[in-house]
């Protein structure tokens, strides 16, 4: 099939499973029915930009490290939202680096990967995506939880208990809750589910061990970034004596 056809049907496939996906929103009276498809056209016209855009910065360290703080910096604003709004950037941003850059020092130093721009791109944009989405799910977890468990915490408060000491039981439990979905990715990698990375090194022209050996490492990163992600997170919004405010959808 020629390339302008590949797109026109890409095109058509995608605003099919959008509309699917809006549908059953709708038919489920899920709130914000439209989500689905202003996300799905948000990644498209994204990635479009992105591709234009990284074909002249891929080989340049300047601009992958351009592109990097611009989605790390998209990335904390994103998750700083989910979890109640600007001032909870600071939380995001320590959570997010300090995994981000643990996990991309070991691969990089031990020499798993060479310090390329182009592995460095890659690596790192799957990280950072990764420790956002820990980092929400761990701060919006905490938050509903402490909220359902204030009653509890209250009566450490009144005992003479520190806030850390008060939130850790709901600190701990919603730092795994939130590293769930990272632990079964990596367990059921090749038995579920061909992780993006072992594909797109194959359609790169790596062998078949060597895109293994590349998923690995990635999958590695992520579950390392993503425990230090949620742990930090939990534990800077435990430092808190007062009620949580529901955070916002």
């Amino acid at each position: 099939m020629p390339h302008a056809e590949h797109l026109v049907a890409s095109l058509v496939a995608v605003a099919i499973l959008a509309a699917i996906s809006a549908a059953v929103f709708w038919a489920n009276r899920l709130p914000h029915p439209l989500a689905p498809v202003l996300a799905i056209a948000r990644g498209v016209v994204q990635l479009a930009i992105l591709a234009v855009v990284l074909g002249g910065l891929i080989t340049s360290w300047w601009g992958v490290a351009l592109a990097l703080a611009v989605m790390a910096g998209i990335a904390i604003w994103t998750a700083a939202g989910r979890l109640g709004g600007p001032h909870q950037i600071p939380v995001a941003g320590t959570a997010m680096l300090s995994g981000v850059l643990v996990a991309l020092t070991v691969v990089f130093v031990t020499g798993a990967l060479d310090a390329t721009p182009r592995y460095a791109l890659a690596i790192a944009g799957i990280v950072i995506g990764n420790s956002m989405t820990c980092t929400t799910l761990a701060g919006r977890s905490f938050r509903q939880s402490s909220i359902d468990q204030w009653d509890q915490i209250e009566g450490w408060l009144a005992i003479g208990a520190r806030p850390s000491q008060a939130n850790l039981h709901v600190a701990r439990t919603a730092a795994y809750h939130a590293l769930v979905p990272s632990i079964d990715q990596t367990r059921t990698t090749g038995l579920v589910t061909l992780p993006g990375a072992f594909v797109g090194a194959i359609f790169g022209g790596l062998s078949p061990l060597e895109a293994g050996r590349f998923q690995v490492l990635v999958l590695a990163a992520i579950m390392a970034c993503s425990a230090i992600a949620a742990t930090i997170t939990t534990r800077l919004l435990s430092r808190t004596a007062m009620k949580p405010v529901a955070a916002p959808a």
